[in-house]
């Protein structure tokens, strides 16, 4: 069974399906098998696998890869914050009362009529 790091796409995992037809153009006939594999031993989802077969039976067919880079980033890749998160005094939530009930240190506080 072949392995995710050897896989002929790289992070196949995290793409979304409908990016998915326009990467395996660019695979060939044995790539393409070798993800079908992954598919299938894995996630095993009927319209990835059925995206692949008819796309395999293309190539068999004489249909030749599209060419370009299927490592290459796309304009349907995941998007991942960079640096994490952009939390910082300035962005902050206003200061708020909790409950006052179950705590009595915490007297209750008038609701405001607005």
């Amino acid at each position: 069974m072949t392995e995710h790091d050897q896989l002929p796409l790289p992070d196949y995992d995290h793409l979304p399906v409908d990016g998915l037809t326009s990467r395996i153009r660019t695979l060939d006939a044995a790539g393409l098998e070798t993800l079908l594999e992954y598919e299938r031993a894995h996630a095993d989802r009927l319209q990835v696998v059925t995206i692949m077969e008819n796309r395999l039976a293309a190539l068999r067919e004489g249909a030749q890869p599209s060419g370009g880079d299927p490592a290459a980033a796309a304009a349907d890749d995941p998007v991942h914050a960079a640096g994490g998160s952009k939390v910082s005094e300035a962005t902050t939530g206003p200061a708020m009362n909790p409950p006052s009930q179950g705590d009595p240190t915490n007297p209750a506080q008038p609701r405001s009529t607005g």
